[in-house]
């Protein structure tokens, strides 16, 4: 990764229906055009978690028209950082590549009671990565 170019992420978890979806949202919407933003998952649900949407939805981002998308070796291969949130060995492991491990709680099956706690802690972790990643501003 070097201030050349923009630094690329990649959330995965396992159904990129909850976890995956809400950080690449945050750092998209926090991180603007400095980061390339990516998420999959290992076995993909049908749609995005419903109250992951509506939580998303109260602190102003819209994920109703995100669509949960297979995990693929060139999305890790293509991505300087690899951030997992429960994918377990699903994920490939490529050399050069900086990983990451989230242990988040899943808000699968959950209200959306439930999942305010865990965007507030993506959010927290979004804005510790974006000191990290961001090109330095000359």
């Amino acid at each position: 990764m070097t201030d050349a170019r923009k630094p690329s992420v990649l959330f995965v978890c396992v159904h990129n229906a909850g976890r995956s979806q809400m950080a690449a949202a945050f750092l998209t919407h926090l991180g603007g055009d400095q980061v390339e933003v990516r998420s999959a998952g290992s076995a993909p649900a049908d749609t995005v978690n419903p109250a992951v949407v509506e939580a998303m939805a109260e602190v102003g981002i819209d994920l109703s028209a995100q669509t949960p998308k297979i995990l693929t070796t060139e999305a890790v291969h293509a991505s300087d950082v690899v951030i997992t949130m429960g994918c377990g060995d699903a994920c490939p492991i490529f050399p050069g590549k900086r990983y990451l491990d989230w242990k988040l709680d899943d808000p699968a099956g959950q209200g959306v009671d439930a999942v305010r706690p865990i965007r507030d802690e993506i959010e927290r972790r979004i804005h510790g990565l974006l000191k990290e990643v961001r090109p330095a501003r000359t």
